[in-house]
């Protein structure tokens, strides 16, 4: 159908595009279950708008890497197939917005041939692999976590155990103690340490699991001072395979690994952690770091001769957004990108500039800004006039400025109130009226559409949730206001508290409010969260409590930031197959197609993917029995228990053994062909019996 299956080198990224397209057609002839197909479609990259009819597609860039050939793909992919904007987001990751669902295969197709992927990019999958923007060149870095990072992301990147999990699941790398990239707030975050054995230096990582953001964020726990590098995958993966097994199913809200951690406990999942750790096809995995460190070079692009400006700008400029490296004669430039958004003409001329004058890469960074490293000091001048012709030049890089916003209400289906448009005039507040704070990087400044947090509102120093106030009959949007978040270091932070919630036409005088008592009250180098602190919650609601009224509210506050209609407090339409589906019969597709994949693995030789896929493949077929006799479950540990109550002490279906024994073989037996094969032989006999069970359900 599609010229894209004569171009792609790679044939299992031709299948997998292949599949989505078979699967679109599917889902518009009506032959297949919305929420299944919507699950395939999210695990590659396709998410749907609050826009009917058009979708956002996210780009999975593992920590924020890209080479200037990629940029330019990126960039021709956008223009083509979407606006020509390109949007950054705070996992490191390219969104595109407006694009037909019909033109996504061939979209992929073209990213893929300069090696850009959207597999997992969205769904109940392992998300972008995060990591400090300045990995390899921080200073205060005890190694470079990029290739740790890089192996966990090719790893997990199809791996049968991370493919249809309860939910999300978000890891992160920091470079140093620093702990830029959050290591408190995700599912496992890692930060680099060294120690000395017996006269030799290793690496490894300090380890935390069960961190999340949302409605009710959750620090994460430290469960390894120092995990040998070569222990990273086995760890990562025995904890996927118990996330998947036991995590939620049923509840959304209650899906994320934090609240599995909080209602088993750490001391029992860090049990099953290890017990698992014996099936696992590697118990060892080391990670070769020296090959990727041999390949690293500096650049050497002639120096012209460009005249230092003398303005007050530039000086400001490399006051925030010049930082030093670590490698000698080397400065890394930090460009703030306005709520994370450029377009494709000046991303072409970035990526030109960095491959003639840099190291022919940019990173983007978890505040959706971008830097440029390996950049020689005596280029500083010229880098500053392209960056200006190119409007990227403005100072105040992660300053308070400098602030973080998710699309909101601007493309999300669960957007509640725009973040963007709050976002827009709270910077105008700052560069107007407060410029000096252009030059803090201690302070920030988060905003959310809704509870979700992708605008990581809640572990700021000044937050701002969209949310929505009813006014008699009337709805009008409004913020939450959240103060007191702090980054502190070595994978300690502090969320920040809701304090009050109020109009949000009345954001930039709240943030007025906070950012003057703040300079009238805090001591002498008092950080927010500290200021915060002394003063306490109440301090700040009181403060904050005359604009939370709406006794006098105006007809202006009923429209929200960037709109020109009143307020309608709505969730985006998402797509609809417009046809009753069998769910009963899908989830057997489904299953079938499962055990076809373990078939394939097993043909290749891949024998942990087909056991896992063998596991899936059981799982889905007693789902779709116990759901043909409207029995809930939620979570693959229930299902395993439920059917055997269900239909093997009842004698509806007969087996040899338990069920529970047969299925949980994989937690027992290391993988390898004869087990493989036998765990195949016990699925392959447990589907044809209930499918015969359900074939006799249905002529009855």
């Amino acid at each position: 159908m599609q010229s894209f299956r004569t171009e792609i080198e790679n044939p299992i990224v031709e299948k997998d595009i292949i599949e989505l397209e078979k699967k679109i057609a599917l889902f518009r002839d009506g032959k297949i279950d919305e929420e299944k197909f919507r699950s395939l479609r999210l695990a590659r990259g396709v998410y749907g708008q609050r826009q009917p009819g058009v979708q956002m597609i996210r780009i999975k860039l593992p920590y924020g890497k890209v080479s200037s050939e990629q940029l330019h793909r990126i960039s021709d992919v956008s223009d083509k197939y979407s606006t020509g904007r390109l949007h950054i987001t705070t996992r490191q990751d390219i969104q595109i917005h407006y694009v037909s669902l019909d033109r996504t295969p061939e979209l992929w197709a073209e990213l893929e041939k300069d090696e850009i992927t959207v597999r997992e990019a969205c769904g109940n999958t392992v998300r972008n692999v995060t990591a400090s923007e300045t990995a390899g060149v921080d200073p205060k870095e005890p190694f470079d976590v990029t290739p740790y990072a890089d192996a966990t992301f090719r790893y997990m990147l199809r791996n049968p155990i991370c493919q249809e999990m309860g939910r999300k699941f978000k890891i992160s790398f920091s470079s140093s103690d620093d702990d830029t990239a959050l290591a408190y707030l995700h599912d496992l975050g890692f930060i680099p340490k060294l120690k000395v054995e017996n006269g030799t230096q290793i690496r490894g990582f300090k380890v935390l699991l069960g961190g999340g953001l949302g409605s009710q964020p959750r620090h994460a726990d430290p469960v390894y001072e120092f995990l040998p590098t070569d222990q990273l995958i086995p760890f990562t993966v025995a904890v996927l395979r118990i996330f998947d097994r036991f995590g939620e199913r049923a509840k959304r809200m209650k899906a994320r690994m934090k609240f599995l951690i909080s209602s088993m406990g750490l001391a029992e999942f860090l049990a099953m952690v290890e017990e698992e750790k014996g099936a696992l096809p590697h118990q060892t995995y080391p990670i070769d770091h020296e090959s990727y460190e041999r390949k690293q070079s500096l650049p050497n692009p002639p120096v012209l001769n460009v005249a230092e400006p003398s303005d007050i700008s530039y000086e400001r400029w490399k006051t925030t957004n010049i930082f030093p490296q670590k490698q000698d004669g080397f400065v890394t430039l930090g460009i703030k990108v306005k709520l994370g958004d450029f377009r494709t003409d000046v991303a072409r001329k970035l990526a030109d500039l960095v491959k003639s004058y840099a190291n022919n890469e940019v990173r983007f960074t978890l505040r959706q800004n971008i830097i440029i490293r390996d950049v020689k000091k005596e280029l500083i001048p010229f880098f500053y006039q392209e960056l200006k012709k190119l409007g990227m030049a403005d100072y105040g890089y992660n300053t308070v400025g400098d602030i973080t916003a998710c699309p909101g209400t601007d493309t999300c289906n669960l957007g509640i109130a725009s973040s963007t448009g709050a976002a827009e005039i709270l910077e105008e507040v700052i560069y107007n009226e407060y410029p000096k704070y252009l030059l803090n990087s201690d302070l920030n400044i988060k905003i959310s559409g809704c509870m979700n947090a992708c605008g990581q509102h809640n572990m700021a120093s000044i937050g701002y949730q969209g949310m929505s106030i009813k006014v008699g009959k009337s709805v009008l949007p409004a913020l939450q206001v959240l103060l007191g978040g702090a980054t502190l270091g070595n994978g300690v932070g502090i969320f920040s508290d809701k304090v009050i919630k109020i109009p949000s036409k009345r954001g930039p005088q709240s943030l007025r409010v906070l950012l003057d008592d703040y300079e009238q009250h805090a001591q002498a180098e008092e950080a927010y969260h500290e200021y915060y602190q002394r003063k306490g919650q109440m301090y700040f609601y009181e403060l904050l409590k005359p604009l939370s009224s709406t006794d006098d509210v105006v007809d202006t506050d009923f429209v929200d930031w960037g709109n020109e209609e009143n307020y309608v407090k709505a969730i985006g339409v998402g797509e609809c197959a417009g046809v009753v589906i069998d769910l009963v019969s899908t989830l057997l597709l489904e299953a079938r197609e499962k055990l076809a994949h373990a078939e394939e693995s097993m043909a290749e030789g891949r024998w942990a993917d087909a056991i896992y896929q063998t596991y899936t493949g059981i799982i889905n077929t007693s789902k779709a029995i116990l759901t043909s006799e409207g029995v809930n479950t939620n979570s693959y540990a229930s299902i395993v228990t439920l059917f055997e109550e269900h239909f093997i002490q009842s004698g509806k279906i007969e087996l040899t053994g338990s069920f529970s024994d047969i299925v949980y073989q994989l937690k027992t037996n290391v993988p390898s062909e004869d087990f493989a094969r036998s765990y195949y032989s016990d699925a392959e006999a447990i589907f044809e019996s209930i499918s015969e069970l359900r074939a006799k359900e249905l002529q009855a």
